[in-house]
């Protein structure tokens, strides 16, 4: 095979190029070349001076993380940065596009480090559950500072060329046309310059209370993660000892999180989320429809938050209402965001402008009938929207594709209601639309494989996490956010309280518990407005309009900051319908919580698979973290339900009476795994 690494002399300098496409992984092969080229510039006296630059679109992106559950082949990363910083000549990183992970350390051996202004730094190893490995959380306390290193490595965002060159991280900024050139004249400057500046020589101080200080800032952010501590206490660790105990501290650590079932977990997140948007049964190379302009029927929360994504992504949005009023005041609302978005620094006044400018509001359904893609966002309410697609089909050009963002109803009922099922489809955003990253796809019986594939597409250009699902009540995550819903409340009528419930769930890594979920989206959602019929508990809330926060009232009650607290009266509403119903009750276990509200998730998850409603069991496990917070640290709840073992998830759902869905058995009897 041919070397992804090669060399060529400038002069009394040698240049390194990597070009390992996409991003330069630094894999076995790349690693193996950069040290025959250190060999070789070891052994000949008239190099002077060394350049590592890389091909294509950026520098050293990262290690290879295929290589995680593979036998280690030499060199290693640490034994390669150590090579490169030992090296008796000057050594300097040419760096554009990202220097990520591996790609950092890599420049952190270098003795100099030049980059183009457009450039990225960063370490975000913890965001798959590990620190730096080869020596990062050492040398970038040591070239940086501790306070760039902790924000750095425990938070895992990167930072730009021009603040890394603040912070002494870069030596000097380039040309962005003239990197290798600049990288040339600056191995010139310092060809004969010593001691050479070694990371490893230099020294990291800090006080310890920076350090308890950014644990207390960060808690709640860091809550539940092994790797944000790990990464904190490398660094602390760099103000303590000597390089060299520093780095053996620094692999032990990596070692641990590397063998650990959070990194584990996180892994699977990342592979399972590229995974999603493959399509079973349809071909990569397909024909894609050109989607140039997109309608929005509703300019509600949800409408104006589904525009938003196109708007942001430079498609144009014809947005519909029904009344002037409520079309004024969801313009308004986009506009605001887009505002409070500029003035946090996330986007420029231009481009508030340039996405209300491309937002075309009107109270003309006809107006839609140039667009490509039409996304309804209207009550839930399969005859409302069964008589809107009917006029959809008349209006709509032939080829657009239709699609409901219902989160419940059938799309093939919708579907059938136009005369072209096969451009029809689902595209279930969630709440806020502009915010929440997960976009359940919903195909439907008749949908065309390219109108899927479009979508699917149109998903990653609107920055969005797609998942397919089939057409079923709920579709995937609130068909699994039905069981627990259901099992917390017989756990009330049982002896447990809402707070004992919510604090299970929330102390499992979830943002929030179900009866906190409930208050947050309004107890009177989907409740039948008949305050004279009170057929449970949750009829006895609304019926005295204890909707939840925003009448400071639910399951909890508020204060004017929407602080909750335990509610007396919530407490009797229980106790009346415990006496009503003479429901048996009994001391109610944390671990019995577990397995009635998390164990049938992961039985409704496997039916879903059985059905075909899923492509694959990481699907499942993608929607649970992207769109209801399940801790990514867990996995979702099939990566989570392999790790508790298949064989425990049965025996909890027996014994409290679940019928266990027969994929789930199987798989535990034949000891195998979803993932």
């Amino acid at each position: 095979m041919t070397s992804p690494i090669t060399t060529a002399r400038h002069g009394d300098i040698l240049v390194v190029t990597s070009d390992n496409p996409p991003v330069n992984a630094l894999g076995a092969a790349v690693r193996t070349g950069i040290d025959a080229a250190l060999k070789e510039a070891a052994g000949d006296d008239s190099i002077h001076a060394v350049v590592i630059t890389c091909a294509g679109k950026t520098f050293f992106a990262g290690a290879d993380i295929t290589e995680f559950s593979k036998p280690p082949v030499e060199p290693l990363l640490p034994t390669l940065v150590d090579s490169i910083e030992g090296l008796d000549k000057p050594v300097i990183a040419a760096i554009h596009g990202t220097a990520l992970g591996g790609g950092c350390e890599v420049a952190l051996a270098c003795h100099y480090r030049i980059a183009v202004p457009s450039a990225k730094l960063g370490v975000p190893e913890v965001k798959l559950g590990l620190l730096p490995g080869a020596g990062g959380t050492q040398r970038l306390p040591r070239v940086a500072g501790v306070a760039l290193a902790l924000e750095m490595t425990a938070k895992g965002d990167p930072i730009s060329a021009s603040q890394a060159h603040e912070a002494g991280l870069v030596d000097r900024l380039a040309g962005e046309a003239s990197l290798l050139d600049d990288a040339l004249a600056f191995a010139a400057e310092v060809a004969a310059a010593r001691p050479l500046p070694r990371a490893s020589e230099k020294t990291a101080t800090a006080d310890a209370q920076v350090f308890a200080d950014f644990r207390k800032t960060n808690a709640r952010r860091f809550r539940g993660f092994d790797a944000p501590e790990a990464n904190i206490a490398c660094v602390e660790k760099a103000t303590q000892v000597p390089f060299g105990q520093g780095l053996q501290f620094e692999r032990e650590s990596f070692m641990k999180l590397m063998f650990g079932v959070q990194s584990a977990a996180q892994r699977h997140i990342f592979f399972s989320e590229r995974k999603a948007s493959k399509i079973d049964g349809i071909a990569s190379d397909i024909a894609l429809r050109p989607i140039k302009r997109v309608g929005v029927i509703g300019a509600g929360t949800m409408g104006g938050g589904i525009s938003m994504n196109f708007l942001s992504a430079g498609i144009p949005v014809t947005i519909v209402e029904m009344q002037q009023e409520a079309l004024d005041r969801g313009t308004a609302t986009v506009r605001k965001n887009y505002e409070a978005s500029a003035a946090k620094g996330r986007i420029t006044p231009d481009q508030v402008e340039q996405a209300m400018g491309a937002l075309n509001p009107t109270l003309s359904l006809e107006d839609l009938a140039d667009c490509d893609l039409i996304i309804e966002a209207v009550y839930e309410n399969m005859d409302v929207k069964k008589e809107l697609f009917g006029k959809l089909d008349k209006i709509a050009k032939p080829h657009a594709i239709l699609a409901s963002n219902t989160s419940y109803l059938n799309v093939d009922e919708i579907a059938a209601s136009t005369s072209r099922p096969q451009d029809v489809l689902g595209m279930h955003f969630f709440s806020p639309a502009n915010v929440m990253k997960l976009l359940e796809v919903v195909r439907g019986a008749k949908t065309a494989d390219d109108v899927l594939a479009t979508v699917m597409a149109l998903g990653k250009t609107i920055r969005k996490v797609a998942v397919v699902s089939g057409v079923c009540h709920g579709f995937i995550g609130n068909r699994m956010l039905m069981p627990r819903q259901v099992e917390a409340m017989k756990l009330l009528m049982a002896g447990a309280t809402p707070e004992q419930i919510d604090k299970v769930h929330v102390a499992f890594g979830m943002p929030m518990g179900p009866f906190q979920m409930s208050d947050l989206a309004g107890v009177d959602i989907g409740w039948h407005r008949d305050p004279t019929r009170i057929e449970n508990i949750r009829d006895a809330l609304a019926a005295e309009k204890r909707w939840g926060q925003k009448t400071q009232a639910g399951f909890y009650d508020y204060d004017e900051k929407r602080n909750p607290s335990p509610s007396p009266r919530v407490a009797e509403i229980i106790e009346e319908f415990r006496v009503r119903e003479g429901a048996q009750q009994h001391d109610i276990t944390d671990e019995e919580i577990v397995e009635r509200t998390l164990y049938p998730m992961v039985n409704e998850g496997a039916l879903i698979l059985e059905e075909g409603m899923a492509q694959r069991a990481s699907d499942i496990d993608v929607v649970w973290i992207y769109g209801y917070g399940w801790p990514v640290y867990r996995g979702g709840p099939m990566f989570w339900a392999d790790t508790e073992g298949l064989k425990k998830i049965v025996a909890g759902l027996e014994k409290h009476g679940f019928e266990v869905a027969k994929l789930l058995r199987d798989k535990a009897e034949k000891g195998e795994r979803f993932n």
